[in-house]
Parts: structure tokens; C-alpha cells; sequence
């Protein structure tokens, strides 16, 4: 049997890891670990996370949205 991960959508509430404003991206690890990442972090970061993350939730997209 294959256990599919499910994120739920992130919240105001979470924080990015680099500086603690809203995160936009969640990047799980393949150790379970997680990373939480602000748009502008997520976009400085985005190719070396990718490399790493078993999951990239990329949630960027609500920024512009009004």
C-alpha cells in the first residue's frame, strides 16, 4: 500500500524559517524534515531546495491574489 502526503494549505500563521514573515512555500524533506519559506526566500533558494525536497508547495500565487 502507498501512503500519499496530503499538505494542507498554509496559513498567516506559519512563518518563514529565514526571516518569519508569512511563508508561501512548504518544502518537505526526505528525512520527514520541513522548511517554510517566504516568496522572496523561496525564489533566492528555489533550485538548490528543489534538488532536496520530496515536496515543493508552492503557494506563491496567493500573494497577488486580492
Amino acid at each position: 500500500m502507498t501512503q500519499t502526503l496530503v499538505q494542507s494549505p498554509l496559513t498567516a500563521a506559519e512563518r518563514c524559517d529565514r526571516c518569519g514573515a508569512q511563508a508561501y512555500v512548504r518544502v518537505v524533506l526526505e528525512n520527514g524534515g520541513e522548511l517554510l519559506f517566504c516568496g522572496h526566500h523561496a525564489q533566492q533558494y528555489e533550485d538548490a531546495l528543489r534538488k532536496v525536497a520530496i515536496e515543493f508547495q508552492d503557494e506563491r500565487a496567493k500573494i497577488s491574489e486580492s
